[in-house]
């Protein structure tokens, strides 16, 4: 099942449809689905598609051969080109005359097996770009490498490019696409545990209930998400036992970079550019309070990765007994009741605040709301002295602000959380115009709804309306 990346597909044929040279620049996180975007989009086009790999040049040149040869002249002799500059050469001279699309997946280890390959192919695109309707695609996970080595302004390709894409995980809306028979709250807790990753909801069986698919996929040593985080890290990472202890301080509730590099025993200057390097590969985002961008003592990180996120808090500190067989329990602590709420439902809380943001972005998607900054705020209340949280504060730049708060908790939403939101909306004389916003995932009490309704300027959103 194909899900979303509608506006990535529109913007791939727009190029391919002028019939002359284009080279498109495709990047992400692994697993994100770059390989069936492309996938989709060659369907049905003459296309050679080639993936590298982690082998030495000779070997990549002899499957590039096999790959072009395989459509190029399918009843030639598969002799290998002698060099990576013929072979593209060979591409090259073949669109002439006709479309083709070249691709070459997993480029960054196309580019590592021989140096000299960004360089060859930048020769080939100025000779060719005139001439050529080569449609030339470059595709990668290390996103370091082709923002850096591919397009930036010291690689041999920098401007040779026509597009770039980075893409990135699904919001709540699109990954619940792919989970079409779970109800609206259980759609949301399944992003809550896989956030956006294509791969990992393709996993997701919709006969099983959330709980179960759970068992199956974390807390089964079988599980194909088990041991993702751990692989994820290998395959990126030269020294992943040190940032392993540093996404757990996170996961734990360390936010500020002198308590994360506490926790995980480190220098803060090596924390400090650790993170940046998990910023880089979208499992970790640095937050400043909404409006405040910027201010370096207000800076705090959290985990963006979901499925990071869900790991670091429920299977790694149960590794061992989820690995002597013990998963089937470890699983019903974390989705069993204790009192009026459980262990999934805490984790949630967070999980609800960010679906609800993409909330307000997809309404200003749908041209029904206009924001320049959309946020959590955290700050002073220099009149009671102490520390307040907006869950979401979203502002237009001319005095217009939505208060948004949200409850992921198994009773209705009352009365009292619009006053405390109201009351907290008074930190901000400067707006001229308020209005307030309440998502619960157990809906409203009358009063709440009545008195909703009296004000005017307070709207109620359910897990049913976020989608």
């Amino acid at each position: 099942m194909f899900v979303g990346r509608k506006k990535e597909l529109e913007e791939l044929e727009r190029y391919y449809m002028e019939n002359t040279f284009h080279c498109a620049v495709i990047y992400g996180r692994r697993r994100v689905g770059k390989t069936t975007l492309i996938r989709k989009f060659i369907e049905n086009k003459k296309a050679i598609y080639f993936t590298a790999a982690q082998t030495p040049a000779k070997e990549n040149l002899e499957q590039f051969s096999f790959q072009i040869l395989s459509v190029l002249a399918p009843h030639a002799p598969r002799n290998p080109f002698a060099s990576f500059f013929d072979a593209f050469d060979y591409c090259f001279k073949a669109a002439v005359k006709q479309k083709l699309i070249l691709v070459i997946d997993e480029y960054p280890y196309l580019a590592e097996s021989d140096k000299a390959v960004s360089s060859l192919l930048q020769a080939t695109i100025d000779t060719y770009r005139e001439s050529s309707h080569l449609f030339v695609i470059l595709c990668g996970s290390s996103m370091s490498f082709m923002e850096n080595q591919v397009l930036g302004y010291k690689s041999p390709l920098y401007g040779r490019r026509s597009c770039q894409f980075k893409i990135l995980p699904f919001n709540y809306y699109e990954s619940a696409q792919m989970l079409p028979a779970f109800g609206y709250n259980d759609k949301i807790i399944l992003y809550g545990m896989c956030g956006g990753i294509p791969e990992y909801l393709s996993r997701i069986n919709n006969k099983l209930s959330v709980q179960h698919n759970a068992l199956d996929l974390f807390f089964n040593p079988s599980g194909r998400l088990f041991e993702e985080p751990s692989n994820l890290l290998k395959q990126e990472l030269k020294t992943p036992q040190t940032y392993n202890g540093i996404i757990a301080a996170i996961a734990c509730g360390s936010s500020k970079v002198n308590e994360i590099a506490s926790k995980a025993g480190i220098e803060t200057s090596q924390c400090s550019n650790m993170l940046l390097t998990l910023i880089s590969l979208g499992i970790v985002q640095k937050e400043y309070p909404a409006g405040n961008t910027g201010i370096s003592r207000k800076t705090i990180y959290r985990l963006s990765d979901c499925m990071f996120k869900f790991w670091y808090r429920f299977v790694l500190p149960d590794l061992s007994r989820i690995a002597m067989g013990f998963g089937k329990q470890v699983c019903a602590e974390v989705f069993g009741k204790s009192g009026s709420s459980n262990a999934i439902d805490t984790y949630m809380g967070p999980v609800f605040e960010e679906c609800s943001t993409q909330y307000l972005w997809l309404e200003m998607s749908r041209g029904r709301c206009t924001f320049k900054i959309i946020g959590r705020w955290w700050g002073p209340n220099p009149k009671e002295k102490i520390e307040e949280e907006i869950d979401i504060l979203a502002q237009d730049g001319t005095g217009k602000a939505i208060f948004g708060e949200c409850k992921w908790r198994n009773l209705r939403a009352g009365n009292d959380v619009l006053v405390d939101l109201i009351r907290k909306s008074e930190l901000f004389p400067d707006y001229t115009k308020k209005r307030y916003m309440l998502f619960s995932k157990s809906g409203f009490t009358p009063r709440l709804t009545q008195s909703a309704a009296d004000r005017g300027d307070t709207v109620l959103v359910s897990p049913a309306q976020m989608f």
